[in-house]
């Protein structure tokens, strides 16, 4: 049956998720619809730490410095006694930058801030979200997705050759589909607030009677003169967020009569859940963010975990609009949800850290630099390796010179939408032939970049001989020996990358 569509990727929510994956496809120049039933930007903090991860993500979209200049640096945590004395911790483990990690702690950035500077970002692209336009109904029929719209013009349909629900833990989209989304409840209600405060200086994370029922966590919000209230509440019954009943929660459970509640300019009383969807895709349908996975806020791993699931997703699906295999697309749920589900294991462990007296402290392993897809179908590895880095881990980056002697690094190498390849120490005349989509970098004989100090030797683990092959998203889809330099090609073509083909309708 012929059908003629309106757009190419129809987006069900703007938030992180949403946005990212509008950036990416926006710089891909495929069409796509962005909406979201609410009426304007959501304005709350809410998720507002920015994992190392992250940042190498938002430093390829091209956002990175304008994200890290709206926020600032964690506090320490302050825990304060009865008696008022206090003890000062980190709330994570200190690292300094390295050649391999360029970003090496997170960064708190307001999620109102953070969802900002990424709009603006989509407005470099001559695009926007629509906002009050929501997803009534769908239909996926196997060629593409017709969808029934409300906006402030009334109804109208859209068809479109994909549809992704980026739509919150209350998923339409998951819903329509009746896909499972078993889990837990953590029978833990909390209160979360943006507040105008005075009586406490903003240089600590202010806790107070931490790992009781009254516990309550007052921090200040980076790029702004707020403050986020943080507190768990009687899983039954109405709570006052006034500010008059903030406030006297304040007074209350801190003890004193000196800390101000001006105003609450945001504020939400929720229940924790732990929970991940059974499937991540039906058909042309797939999912992203919390509408695929919910869990305790413990450890910042949500928005993050988020805004991934759509970088992941992004390129795969302009590869196959371009004309690459369906069957790309499946590894999306296969790469995915394993890192959804090690991600609500980890913000549960922690949120059982946080019941005890002195809080939790963030290690490695919730800044998502060791997060990868070494068991993906999209992991090559001729002949396997048994060091060093492997297939569908992450790509690190490395200071590097060009042969005209002007110093840069691999992730400029790497930023942008392509597939990078790198040749260590091999003769640029035996590369693969040009093609669209891919950008062939060389070490050695002839060529066009340098290392500096050993760096992608260290960081990487290669032998002379070895072939990289760098996936748009950033982590490694294939390590090579020049002996085995031809099991590139089909790999290459079965991910979309080919010889400038036109561009053929799925």
């Amino acid at each position: 049956m012929s059908h003629t569509y309106s757009t190419d990727v129809l987006i069900c929510g703007a938030g992180a998720a949403g946005l990212t994956l509008a950036i990416d496809l926006a710089r891909r120049g495929v069409a796509f619809h962005l909406i979201d039933k609410i009426d304007a930007p959501f304005q709350g903090a809410r998720g507002k730490a920015i994992q190392p991860r992250s940042q190498e993500v938002f430093d390829d979209l091209g956002i990175v410095d304008r994200v890290v200049a709206a926020g600032g640096p964690y506090p320490p945590q302050r825990s304060y006694r009865d008696d008022g004395s206090y003890q000062e911790s980190p709330i994570m483990e200190h690292r300094d930058p390295t050649p391999n990690e360029p970003y090496a702690i997170a960064i708190m950035v307001p999620q109102f801030l953070t969802e900002a500077a990424m709009r603006e970002r989509l407005a470099e692209f001559g695009q926007a979200p629509q906002y009050a336009v929501e997803l009534k109904e769908f239909v996926e029929d196997g060629d593409g997705v017709s969808a029934r719209i409300s906006g402030p013009g009334g109804d109208y349909s859209l068809r479109a050759r994909y549809l992704v629900g980026a739509d919150g833990g209350g998923s339409l989209v998951r819903r329509a589909l009746d896909i499972g989304f078993p889990g837990q409840s953590l029978d833990i209600r909390a209160i979360v607030a943006d507040v105008a405060m005075e009586g406490l200086d903003r240089d600590a994370w202010h806790r107070f009677n931490d790992g009781t029922p009254n516990q309550i966590s007052l921090c200040p919000l980076r790029g702004t003169d707020l403050f986020q209230l943080q507190a768990v509440i009687p899983l039954e019954g109405d709570i006052d967020v006034s500010t008059a009943g903030l406030a006297a929660m304040v007074r209350r459970r801190t003890g004193r009569n000196d800390i101000r509640i001006g105003a609450v300019l945001w504020v939400s009383a929720y229940n924790m859940h732990a929970r991940l969807a059974d499937r991540f895709r039906v058909g042309r349908v797939f999912l992203a963010g919390d509408a695929a996975h919910i869990h305790p806020p413990t450890g910042g791993q949500g928005l993050n975990t988020s805004l991934q699931d759509a970088y992941n997703l992004g390129w795969k699906l302009a590869a196959v609009l371009s004309g690459a295999p369906d069957t790309l697309l499946t590894s999306y749920e296969d790469e995915r949800r394993p890192i959804a589900a090690a991600m609500l294991r980890l913000s549960t462990r922690l949120l059982d850290e946080l019941k005890k007296p002195g809080g939790m402290r963030r290690g490695r392993d919730t800044q998502q630099l060791d997060l990868g897809y070494a068991g993906s179908p999209l992991a090559l590895e001729r002949p396997p390796r048994t060091s060093g880095v492997r297939a569908g881990q992450r790509a690190p980056d490395a200071p590097i010179r060009g042969a005209a002697g002007v110093p840069t690094r691999l992730f400029k190498l790497f930023q942008g939408p392509h597939w990078t390849l790198l040749g260590y120490e091999v003769d640029r005349l035996t590369a693969p032939g040009p093609r669209t989509g891919l950008h062939i970098h060389t070490l050695g004989p002839r060529g066009d970049i340098i290392e500096e100090g050993g760096h992608i030797r260290d960081g990487y683990g290669l032998e002379p001989g070895t072939w990289v092959l760098v996936r748009p998203d950033g982590y490694i889809g294939a390590i090579v020996s020049s002996d085995e330099r031809q099991a590139l090609e089909p790999y290459l073509a079965a991910v979309g990358v080919g010889g400038g083909a036109d561009r053929v309708t799925p």
